[in-house]
């Protein structure tokens, strides 16, 4: 288990030391149990910091907003910042690292395993708790156990935790600068892929129905767009392919920017937003789910990317964020590369 003290200490002495410009971790929230990410700059802040299996947020979406900051400030990083990182997260800033966002020098990543335990899935576990508000999660070795105004209420962890974390292959972050946990690798509850592997039971007429019933539903929120670390144009393809709004474009001229995709949530554009999205995402998305976590209709958008991410690893033998100094997929090539797509 991670001793919690362990983790606060380590982002107190960072700050104390200077070694840090703060520290991205999470925190309790105003909202139940549900933690809440957190930024910290003094070292007596530290004890602020909580990690239990309500930690859901990817936090290298934050290094992604701190990058975008600097640039509109005009300012350097000097110092890097620190950043409390699960197995996802870390692979997530690999792969930023791989495509030059940032250098490996500007980030202090702690490490913290999930042994396991997973994060909640909160849609999956209201309908459990019936209407009780949980003020605390605690994960045993096999269950869950939640703090209610009634009492304790134990519920076995492969129905209330989130789908990605019953299918995870690492939850221990290979690239650190420091590590807390266990390295229980191996311990997923359902293989790999097995929710994607499920859907692909149905017959093509059947998928395509499904997929016209959930992007009929799709409001273009962009929340999926918004909380993915790995879409940080600063244009996206969705907005626009001219030049940058400034305060000096006309209402005019706004109106008649070129676009490739329509903002209006009609089902041939929705279509077309998604797999757009989808293929951008191949050989980047590291599976952290916050896309679909986020979906306000919720429509499953993490069987689009596991089904790029799963052509990936086994057409090419490609894992999103295994190692900085690997070539990203789209940006390599291999003789032994099957080419029969193109034939």
């Amino acid at each position: 288990m991670i001793n919690l003290q362990d983790l606060r200490d380590t982002a107190r002495d960072l700050l104390a030391k200077g070694e840090a410009r703060a520290v991205i971790g999470f925190r309790r929230g105003s909202r139940g149990m549900a933690a809440e990410p957190a930024f910290i700059t003094r070292p007596e802040e530290a004890d602020e910091l909580v990690w239990d299996p309500t930690c859901v947020h990817n936090l290298a979406l934050y290094l992604v907003e701190d990058r975008k900051f600097l640039a509109h400030n005009r300012a350097a990083p000097g110092l890097p910042i620190a950043i409390v990182a699960k197995g996802c997260d870390a692979r997530a800033i690999v792969v930023l690292m791989q495509e030059h966002y940032f250098k490996r020098e500007d980030v202090y990543i702690i490490g913290v395993s999930c042994e396991g335990t997973g994060v909640v899935d909160e849609r999956k576990l209201a309908v459990h708790l019936n209407g009780a508000v949980a003020s605390n999660a605690v994960f045993d070795g096999d269950d869950y156990v939640f703090t209610t105004v009634q009492g304790e209420k134990r519920l076995a962890a492969r129905d209330v935790m989130a789908d990605r974390c019953l299918e995870c292959r690492e939850p221990f972050p290979r690239e650190h600068n420091a590590v807390l946990g266990e390295n229980k690798t191996g311990r997923e509850l359902a293989a790999p892929f097995t929710a994607l592997a499920r859907f692909e039971t149905l017959s093509a007429t059947e998928r395509w129905t499904y997929w016209e019933r959930q992007f009929d539903r799709c409001i273009r929120c962009f929340a999926c767009r918004s909380v993915c670390p790995m879409c940080f144009c600063d244009e996206c393809v969705v907005d626009s392919i001219t030049f940058p709004v400034t305060a000096q474009t006309t209402a005019e001229e706004k109106a008649n920017r070129i676009r490739w995709i329509e903002r209006s949530a009609t089902r041939s554009e929705n279509i077309t937003y998604h797999m757009t999205r989808a293929m951008h995402l191949a050989g980047r998305c590291v599976d952290c789910g916050e896309c679909e976590r986020v979906c306000p209709v919720n429509i499953p958008l993490r069987l689009l990317n596991n089904k790029m991410e799963r052509e990936a690893r086994e057409r090419f033998g490609y894992e999103p964020g295994a190692s900085i100094g690997g070539a990203s997929l789209v940006g390599s090539f291999r003789d032994e590369d099957p080419g029969s797509f193109i034939r």
